[in-house]
């Protein structure tokens, strides 16, 4: 770290360079986060949708609210976003994931919890961070839905205009 400045003739010396600059830490190294009962917690967003999301190791059982992920996202497509993490980081049938969602529609759930996933995971494993990163899972979408304006039919659309 760099030395401590108390005075304004120390912060000219520092902008002049004379005092070592900071060394900054190379390699991060990033430890495990679990409880108690060996499970990574990390919460997803998208769109208006929030998900609670806890992993720990088990034979790849999705559990959405209470139900099956089948069962609760019925869409394959649905399914196919919920699964994308696990096979960016090929840990697939690896790991059990119990998850809450509340707020948005299906898709900003799906959204929300493959967000939640992928920080649970790498929170569990701190080496599938560079492959999870890559991929975008990382990144909370922030698109949303835009608010409506009055004078205004909806967000942007304007009334159909007379000129008589």
């Amino acid at each position: 770290m760099a030395e401590e400045i108390k005075s304004f003739d120390d912060l000219s010396a520092v902008a002049e360079g004379s005092v070592a600059e900071a060394t900054p830490e190379t390699t991060i190294s990033r430890e495990p986060v679990r409880d108690d009962l060996g499970r990574s917690y990390a919460t997803g967003k998208r769109k208006d949708a929030v998900a609670r999301v806890w992993i720990r190791p088990g034979s790849g059982k999705i559990t959405v609210n209470g139900k099956s992920m089948d069962t609760y996202f019925a869409r394959p497509v649905l399914q196919m976003i919920l699964r994308q993490p696990f096979q960016v980081a090929g840990v697939e049938d690896q790991f059990d994931v119990t998850a809450t969602v509340k707020g948005g529609g299906l898709s900003g759930q799906a959204g929300a919890v493959r967000h939640g996933v992928s920080k649970a995971l790498q929170l569990y494993e701190p080496s599938l961070r560079g492959a999870l990163k890559a991929a975008g899972f990382l990144t909370r979408d922030s698109r949303v839905v835009e608010r409506k304006k009055y004078g205004k039919a909806k967000a942007r659309k304007s009334f159909q205009f007379s000129k008589r």
